[in-house]
Order: C-alpha cells, then structure tokens, then sequence
C-alpha cells in the first residue's frame, strides 16, 4: 500500500485495531457536528498562490513553550493508546523525539510516565484532568516532575464527560471484556492480539497501584467515575497551577471570555480545544474560535490550537489565523494503530512534507512569516480590483 496522505494511515488503522478502540478515536459526542466541523470549516479557508518569489530557503523551525522544535507541530494527549498499538505510548513518543516534536502523555495513558521516561530517555510533556483525589495529584505531579515532564498540559473541559454513543455501545473499556462480541472481533484483528499477548501493559498505567485502593480494574472503574470534579472553577485552576510551579498550558479554552480569564490564572499558553468534538457536540470547531481568542489574548501570548488537523495544510491555516502551533491528535494515531512508531514517524512526515510544499507554493521561507497575509480573501480580492479600475 502507498501511503501518501493521513487518510491512508486511518483506513489501515481501521484495518488492524478491533472496532471499539478504533472507534474510541474516530468519533465525536451526541450526532457528531462539532467533530466534524472541526475539519470541514478548514476546508472553507482558501491560501493565496504567490510566484517568483525565492523559495529556495525554507524552514519550518520553531520553538513551542520555549523549547525548539523541527515544526510547530506537537502530538496531542491521547487516552489508551496502548490498546490501538502494544505499548503504543512508548512508540509514540519515539517517534516524537526522533522527529523532534513535542509528545504530550495523558493521564488515562496504558503506558506510565515512569515507562515513557525509561523508553525514551528525553523529557516529554504531561496532561492532567483536574481529579478530586488530592493525594492522588500531589503524588502524580511528583512523578511527572521525577520522569522529567517540562510542560503541564491542564485540560478544563472533562468535568463530565459528553456522551459518546459508540463507545457506550460497543462498551468500551481497557483492557477489553471478554464478551462473545469482543472475543470474535479480537479474533479478526490478529497481529493486534498478539502484540497485546507480547505485553504486560494493558491497564491505565498511571492510575493502576498509584490511586489509593485502586488494584485492578474493578477498582480503577469505579475510582475513575467519582474522579471528575464539577466543581472545578478558577481558583481551582490557579491553585493546580501553583502546586505544579513549572510551564502550563490550559488545554479546552474555545471562547474568547475564557481565555481572557485564563490569562489571570498564571499559565504560560493556552491549547484551544473543545476535545476533538468529544465533549460538547454543537459547539464551534476550534478554528472558527480561534480569531477572537487571537484578539482577547494579544498578539504575544502563546497561543495553541488543536481539532481536526489532518494535514499539514490545516496546521499552517491554523497559524495564519494566529495559532503559535498545532497539536495532533488523531492524525498520528491512525498511524500508530497502524503501524506503530513507523506509522505515527510516517504522519509526522506526512504532516511535515504537506506544511513545506504548501508554505513553498505561498511563496514564503519562513514558517515565522506565515500569517494573515497567506490566507485569500474574495472580497480583499475585489476591492482590490475595484480600487485598480
């Protein structure tokens, strides 16, 4: 098979990861319109083709939370992606630092902070849900400072958690029951159940003989459903970030009111996010937000965006439209269900070549310089042409 676009890597991961992990990832909350819109309103986004311009020099360096980076591409925090790929954290973040962007580990991670730490040898970054336990997030913000995390990705917008039809259905849960249904779709996705054969890791790593009284899943199952803390407001984000005393990034701000507030809390960035379309379904996607909270924050705030970036053309409208940088989600785990670290370092490529030509035929070197002035406007186009005759 000829890989040449994400869409490639996603009808591959179908392939090969049964079908309650595969839709775990490709899927969004209630009938779905925020997840989708995600990606369909970059489509209404148009570049300007510029010519005989000298292209010959170009870069996509860049720097995301102070550290430099080969792209302002970042992989985002994904929940169990040890059971779209064995061990699949570990492969992730791998191929992160073997293309030199960030990897951002997740709290409902199957593979540890310690195991990702060990694997990899490189400091990493970590995402936290706001979680009732406070012995539990004292001691996970030890770990993650031990295991070397330089950035806290804070995420707001998982108080309760949005109703995700297919996952009910199919009962999703890690690692999977042994039902009739589960055993005959295990049984259709062979190299899957053998690689999970080959490891020990298939429960939440982080949480699993860390959370207090929780020893196995039945444990872990009903710690986690009391976890969410719906009390959340921003004295409690202010003093998360104070215990944490590092880099934050508060992940799940979509609407300019938020983030203006949000710069009172004493965070570094913030990640625009409504979680894929995971949460609140009928909200904005991400990129149609992401103007007005350019303008509620500044043009100098560090400011991150993330929803429905599948190609390297979505991450540089994304950035002419005021985002410092991308962070994906989907798009390398497709890659990783299909193919593990290969196939999340074949994304990356994918995203990389897609950034470099499109920033070529716009006539620009520098990813630095992509900005408004990249994007095409019909009307600018006519007044133009108006102000000309």
């Amino acid at each position: 098979m000829v890989i040449t676009e994400i869409e490639d890597l996603r009808r591959l991961h179908r392939r090969r990861v049964p079908r309650m992990f595969y839709d775990y990832v490709d899927t969004g909350a209630w009938t779905g319109s925020t997840y989708r819109a995600n990606s369909e309103d970059f489509d209404r986004i148009l570049f300007r083709q510029r010519v005989a311009r000298n292209i010959e020099a170009r870069s996509l360096a860049a720097t995301m939370m102070g550290e430099a980076v080969s792209m302002p591409v970042a992989l985002a925090p994904v929940g169990l992606l040890g059971m779209q790929h064995p061990d699949g954290e570990i492969h992730a973040a791998r191929a992160a630092k073997a293309k030199g962007v960030p990897f951002t580990l997740s709290t409902m991670s199957i593979c540890s902070l310690e195991e990702i730490a060990e694997a990899t040898g490189a400091p990493f970054w970590f995402q936290l849900y706001t979680l009732r336990d406070e012995e539990f997030l004292d001691d996970i913000l030890d770990r993650a400072r031990r295991a070397r995390v330089t950035v806290l990705v804070l995420t707001l917008d998982l108080t309760i958690q949005g109703q995700r039809h297919k996952d009910l259905k199919n009962r999703m849960t890690a690692p999977p029951r042994l039902t009739a249904g589960n055993l005959l779709n295990i049984a259709l996705h062979p190299r899957w159940a053998l690689g999970m054969l080959g490891t020990r890791r298939r429960g939440f790593g982080n949480i699993l003989g860390h959370a207090r009284g929780v020893t196995n899943m039945g444990d872990l199952m009903e710690w986690t459903s009391r976890q969410f803390d719906q009390r959340l407001d921003w004295a409690r984000v202010e003093e998360i970030i104070r215990k944490w005393g590092g880099p934050v990034i508060l992940k799940g701000i979509n609407d300019a009111e938020d983030a203006r507030r949000g710069l009172d809390t004493g965070a570094q960035a913030i990640l625009v996010s409504n979680h894929g379309g995971r949460q609140l379904d009928g909200a904005p996607s991400t990129i149609r937000a992401l103007p007005s909270i350019r303008r509620a924050v500044g043009a100098d705030y560090p400011l991150y965006l993330d929803g429905g970036i599948q190609s390297g053309q979505a991450a540089l409208k994304a950035i002419a439209n005021g985002a410092d940088g991308v962070f994906v989600g989907r798009a390398f785990t497709y890659g990783l269900g299909a193919m593990g670290q290969a196939g999340v370092e074949c994304a990356l490529d994918i995203i990389r070549r897609e950034m470099d030509i499109t920033m070529a035929l716009c006539g620009v070197n520098d990813i630095g310089d992509f900005g408004p002035d990249c994007l095409w406007s019909g009307e600018d186009q006519a007044n133009s042409q108006q102000g000309s005759d």
